[in-house]
């Protein structure tokens, strides 16, 4: 049985001096790529996070299980989301995306469009979620392409939040090239592998030729090439490349490489 439920009201203030019009943010549907501060994790696209601005101020999307439907009124620089309904099905083999992306919601209370980028923040300027045009291949990408950036590892944040650093942080190391190809140095190996995009955000890498020294104790060596392939979605946020693991399994944070850390 399905049952609906009422979802809270959501105010939203429009970021840009120019007032929004509904025909922005229409006839599109709006992918999340990135709730509370972490990248989507892959997703069954029958049913990822989205939402659609349609005619007659009606909302309707996903929250990644489960449907949600409202009714919109855009003001100027300000919209207005109410009568918001959400059904509430047990979906098998959930992504954990639906209760951080309506919270997300419920927190958002200005929005900014850029291209094909909408993006919400909440009251102390944070952003909350940011959506891409899903299809929209005529606008600006979402985030820098990776070809030609050379990155090291900060921090691992698993998915209950528990955080690995790396001694060094120059010995994990990533260098994409062009035409998918990849270099790395994972602690005491370095080695040869491809990377591709399918679409925005999203990233698979493929095998990892490596040498196989020993590493020390207690180094990230391990986890990394157990975990390189289940690498689905990046985001660059602030200068920084974060890369999640499917199924909400941990986000790998790396900073960029300059001349002075060479």
């Amino acid at each position: 049985m399905i049952h609906v439920a009422l979802v809270a009201l959501v105010v939203l203030t429009a970021s840009s001096d120019t007032p929004l019009d509904p025909a922005d943010l229409q006839g599109r549907s709006w992918k999340a790529v990135e709730v509370a501060g972490r990248p989507t994790p892959a997703q069954d696209p029958k049913r990822e996070a989205h939402v659609e601005f349609l005619a007659g101020d009606r909302l309707a999307g996903s929250d990644g299980c489960n449907r949600i439907v409202a009714i919109y009124e855009l003001d100027a620089d300000r919209i207005t989301f109410s009568q918001m309904l959400a059904t509430q099905i047990a979906c098998v083999d959930s992504s954990g995306i639906e209760e951080p992306f309506r919270e997300a919601l419920k927190r958002a209370v200005r929005v900014s469009l850029t291209g094909n980028r909408l993006e919400l923040f909440d009251a102390a300027g944070a952003r909350v979620v940011a959506f891409v045009a899903d299809g929209d291949a005529s606008a600006p990408a979402p985030a820098p392409g990776l070809a030609g950036t050379s990155w090291q590892l900060v921090k691992f944040e698993s998915g209950d939040e528990s955080t690995l650093t790396p001694d060094d942080r120059a010995k994990y190391t990533i260098e994409f090239g062009d035409r998918g190809r990849l270099t790395a140095r994972i602690d005491c190996n370095r080695g040869r592998g491809s990377w591709k995009s399918s679409g925005p955000n999203q990233i698979e890498f493929g095998a990892l030729a490596l040498t196989r020294a020993r590493c020390p104790p207690g180094s990230l060596h391990d986890q990394i090439v157990k975990q390189w392939k289940n690498i689905r979605s990046y985001v660059v946020r602030d200068g920084h490349l974060f890369l999640a693991l499917m199924a909400d399994g941990g986000i790998y944070e790396f900073e960029p490489i300059t001349n002075a850390t060479r």
